[in-house]
This record gives structure tokens, C-alpha cells and sequence, in this order.
């Protein structure tokens, strides 16, 4: 017998804590409404993303009525860029600064 493990890689995560959200920022468009391709140095900077993951207190607060995979419009004033991914799109957000939530009526 060997007495090599198998060794399993660990999956990080990334958790937010206090009254903080964490948030995947959409891509920065390079293209306008009408339809008009932007150079290659001009983009429309994407205030809109996805909710990754809500902190403990940001979930059992009913003063803030997001979940997961919401997606928000916020202000990056005091967004915290998290370096875990090449894309950086992941940041961590305060929860005063989600300013709309987008919502599906049916």
C-alpha cells in the first residue's frame, strides 16, 4: 500500500461579511443602445450586476430585500475589488450602496 492521499483541492470562497454583498459586475458595454460598435478604448462604464453571495446580517434584515443571483444597480464608490478571479468583476459592495433592484413581474 501507498501513503499517498489523494489529495482533493479545496474550493475557496469568498464570504462578505457585515453589512456587505458581494456582486459580479456586468461587462462594460462596446456597443451602444442603437446599435453604434465603440473603439476599443472607449466602453460605457456598467453599474448593473449580479448578487454572488449576501452576508449573514444583509439576509436576516428585512430593511434589505435582495438574494442571491439579483441583479442590481449600485454605486462603486465604496466597492472593494476582489481579487479572485483574472476577470476582477467580483466586488464587494456596502448594502447602502445597491440603489434599484431589478425585478421580473408576471
Amino acid at each position: 500500500m501507498s501513503d499517498s492521499k489523494s489529495k482533493t483541492q479545496a474550493l475557496e470562497t469568498v464570504e462578505p461579511i457585515g453589512a456587505r454583498v458581494l456582486i459580479r459586475k456586468d461587462e462594460d458595454k462596446k456597443q451602444t443602445r442603437s446599435g453604434i460598435h465603440l473603439p476599443d478604448k472607449i466602453e460605457i462604464p456598467t453599474l448593473t450586476g449580479r448578487i454572488v453571495a449576501v452576508s449573514a446580517q444583509v439576509s436576516h434584515d428585512d430593511d434589505y430585500p435582495i438574494k442571491q443571483y439579483d441583479k442590481v444597480l449600485f454605486n462603486p464608490t465604496d466597492a472593494i475589488p476582489v481579487d479572485f478571479e483574472g476577470d476582477n468583476r467580483l466586488f464587494v459592495v456596502p448594502v447602502e450602496n445597491i440603489v434599484a433592484v431589478f425585478r421580473k413581474t408576471e
